[in-house]
């Protein structure tokens, strides 16, 4: 991947409209002194609050760097991400959450990973600003996850992720699909490494997954990657006309 690659960054939103106005302003000042192109593709998944409305201004706003798409029903944030990676423009993708507790002026840092010929760079919480159950249990999942579907990262709850857009746009689509984003690279022979970056408590809206729910809905995805796993299929093209 080449040093001037350009970005787009890919935000589900459900239910955030006080963070978004500032997400927005933190985006623009991380790529901005870059001298890339890039766009940030927010993706609405059928809030409630004002979250569309603000993201429409947004987008009024500042059409160049900004782009949304709105689903018509709450299809959860797998979906999400799977709609920002079919409608992102640029080389690559930037994953981070809309709550602002991934700090957009990491991407830079992430960035620098991806120029020394990294296919995915993933945000490693060195401090994680979460409650110490939500802690223990990512802890938890990340070793069962990498038990039972093969090498993954150290962190894969962090959402800030940047990897190749040809190569998220080749991934399986299903749900949880965004708990697994390092092993489905891995699968297509990408090179992926990690950085601690900066993580930060929400200081607006509400969390939208509690432990317990967590725990039974990653157990779930966990049987089904471990079927795809084994039954993944991979292939390169030597010629066609």
């Amino acid at each position: 991947m080449q040093s001037n690659s350009s970005l787009s960054v890919v935000i589900p939103v459900f239910n955030e409209e006080d963070n978004l106005r500032p997400l927005m302003d933190q985006i623009r000042s991380a790529l901005a002194p870059l001298g890339r192109p890039w766009e940030a593709v927010f993706v609405d998944d059928c809030s409630t609050d004002r979250s569309l409305a603000v993201i429409r201004e947004l987008a009024a706003a500042d059409p160049e760097h900004v782009r949304y798409a709105a689903f018509a029903a709450n299809r959860g944030q797998s979906a999400a991400f799977a709609a920002g990676f079919a409608a992102a423009r640029h080389d690559l993708v930037v994953t981070i959450d809309a709550d602002l507790q991934n700090d957009p002026a990491d991407i830079p840092l992430l960035l620098e990973l991806i120029d020394q010929g990294y296919d995915m760079a993933c945000g490693l919480r060195a401090r994680r600003r979460d409650s110490f159950m939500k802690r223990i249990a990512s802890k938890i999942g990340n070793f069962v996850r990498t038990r039972m579907t093969g090498k993954t990262v150290t962190d894969t709850g962090c959402s800030l992720k940047i990897m190749r857009a040809d190569m998220a746009r080749r991934m399986p689509v299903f749900k949880g699909m965004h708990r697994f984003l390092p092993n489905l690279m891995l699968w297509q022979g990408a090179r992926v490494a990690e950085r601690p970056v900066n993580h930060r408590p929400r200081v607006a809206g509400k969390s939208k997954y509690g432990t317990l729910d967590r725990a039974i809905s990653g157990g779930y995805d966990l049987l089904g990657v471990r079927w795809l796993r084994a039954r993944y299929i991979q292939y390169e093209i030597k010629e066609k006309n």
